[in-house]
């Protein structure tokens, strides 16, 4: 037996899927292929046609034929229980049997038919191994994948490089066009980096002073005393122009363009998605601004109670002028007893200890500047709570399953405390394998089904004092009621639990004091119900 090639066709005869499974040639399939619909008679019940070379094996399917060609060799009732096993996997990839459903899941067709045949002998498997096999991971496209991946990044790099040379080439010129004016340059990369060191405050990464999300919030409390008689300085902001859109490589966005024309998922790394974020977030127009941002670590359990609850929380500075380094900054704690502050190394502990005030063990010494495109800032205070107090948990999520004959039930509600107003809150549940979307009775909000990862998304814009619970009804087929676990949340928020505000910038070599800006947002790590 040698099946020389398994197609799907129209009863037209136009061609939607074809895997040769022998060394021949296109024009010679497309001429086996176009010769079926003729050879195929009317009202009449066999399922095979014979020519002088070749052996037509079909079956129809809706409007369609699968369509096996063999040699007139082979034993044809093996190559009617190949049909068949075909037929049985068709409608498995392949969920709307039209023309736009076969030719959507063509590549998903054909690795199912290699499966089955291999170099046009039939395998012994069943549907069921065939859907494992075509679901394993394979080591050569995660290879694959990773050079892509690191070919994306090295062409991403070299983007930024050259637009970082055109923004110093234009301060270059700005400097010179102003008769000598001091830029952003004289005090830019080399004498932050050596102010870093010698302080010792990290600026990047995961320990304490990171402040790797800074710009991210959309929630802005300012708190500003505005300085008289000062003239803004000119390094309060990047000079505006077209310099970053001249650092775009058209060779760099046609090879993008490629790869995307070939099918390749173009994947965005962490930095352009902040990049992106911190560009969507208001600009940083003050001299001072501090970020204070907690972060959810949050498990709690599917039939109440808390397993873990985790709060960690930073205070950072960032100074655009280096005219603004020597200040010092005073805070107001909201007095919560289960928060354990916590200094930097380099902070004057004593002076936190009894006015809460932050400022350096070397009064002479600046705290560092950077510029107003810079996402990290100076790390100053860290804190941390731990809790089992279900009543402080700012939103509570009740998942209850019921298998009902061939389907299951879902209702699933929410529960937000009074202390926190949520924003943008996703609440993400996992569901079975499903052929088509969940049937959703009833929702506050809007819902959006991951077809790819399984997963039922219920969004709800905000949550405040109109709407401090919520809930979704939803019906899939009979599944155990574990697939429908563990439920992931996401949300944001403008006041956190330490309730920490700026209440004044001093500066240390007297003057009026520079306007500052401060920044609040509490927002989710992990947050999971199990």
């Amino acid at each position: 037996m040698v099946v020389l090639a398994a197609s799907i066709v129209s009863k037209s005869g136009k061609v939607l899927v074809s895997r040769q499974f022998v060394d021949m040639s296109r024009v010679r399939i497309e001429g086996l292929l176009a010769a079926f619909p003729k050879l195929v008679g009317t009202g009449k019940q066999h399922t095979y046609v014979e020519t002088e070379n070749v052996r037509y094996v079909y079956q129809p399917i809706e409007a369609f034929y699968l369509l096996l060609v063999t040699n007139k060799q082979s034993n044809i009732l093996e190559d009617l229980e190949t049909l068949r096993l075909l037929s049985k996997l068709v409608p498995e990839y392949s969920l709307s049997l039209d023309e736009e459903g076969i030719c959507r899941t063509g590549f998903e067709l054909i690795f199912a038919f290699d499966e089955v045949i291999s170099l046009g002998h039939k395998e012994n498997v069943t549907v069921a191994q065939v859907k494992q096999y075509c679901e394993m991971e394979s080591h050569e496209e995660k290879l694959h994948k990773l050079v892509m991946q690191s070919k994306i990044n090295e062409t991403k790099d070299v983007m930024k490089r050259k637009a970082s040379e055109i923004d110093k080439s234009k301060i270059e010129k700005n400097r010179g066009d102003k008769g000598g004016f001091m830029s952003l340059q004289s005090m830019g990369s080399g004498r932050i980096e050596s102010s870093f060191n010698d302080m010792s405050i990290s600026s990047t990464g995961s320990g304490f002073g990171s402040g790797s999300s800074f710009g991210l919030t959309t929630d802005i409390d300012s708190f500003s005393t505005k300085s008289k008689g000062r003239a803004p300085s000119s390094a309060t902001a990047p000079p505006k122009g077209l310099g970053m859109q001249l650092g775009k490589s058209q060779r760099t966005n046609q090879f993008l363009e490629s790869l995307k024309a070939e099918g390749e998922v173009i994947l965005e790394d962490v930095q352009p998605k902040v990049g992106q974020s911190r560009s969507a977030a208001a600009p940083l127009t003050d001299p001072v601004t501090l970020t204070v941002e907690e972060k959810l670590n949050v498990q709690l359990k599917r039939d109440g109670g808390v397993s873990n609850f985790d709060v960690q929380g930073t205070l950072s500075l960032q100074i655009l002028n280096q005219e603004d380094g020597h200040i010092q900054v005073q805070i107001e704690t909201g007095g919560n007893p289960g928060i354990l502050f916590k200094t930097h190394p380099n902070m004057n502990k004593e002076l936190f200890s009894t006015e809460n005030i932050l400022g350096l063990k070397d009064p002479n010494r600046p705290f560092p500047t950077g510029q107003a495109g810079d996402a990290a800032g100076v790390g100053l205070l860290k804190w941390r709570m731990q809790s089992t107090d279900e009543s402080i948990v700012p939103l509570t999520i009740n998942c209850w399953p019921s298998v009902s004959g061939t389907e299951t039930f879902v209702s699933i509600e929410y529960e937000a405390s009074a202390m926190f107003d949520l924003r943008n809150v996703v609440v993400s549940v996992p569901l079975p394998a499903l052929r088509e979307a969940p049937s959703v009775r009833q929702v506050d909000g809007e819902w959006r089904y991951d077809s790819r990862n399984s997963i039922l998304e219920w969004t709800i814009l905000l949550i405040d004092n109109s709407n401090r619970s919520g809930s979704m009804e939803f019906v899939v087929p009979a599944a155990d009621s574990s697939v429908f676990f563990p439920i992931s949340v996401r949300f944001s928020a403008a006041n956190t639990f330490s309730d920490l505000k700026v209440v004044n910038v001093l500066p240390l070599k007297g003057g009026a004091p520079p306007k500052f800006a401060q920044r609040t947002q509490l927002i989710t790590e992990n947050y999971q119900v199990v």
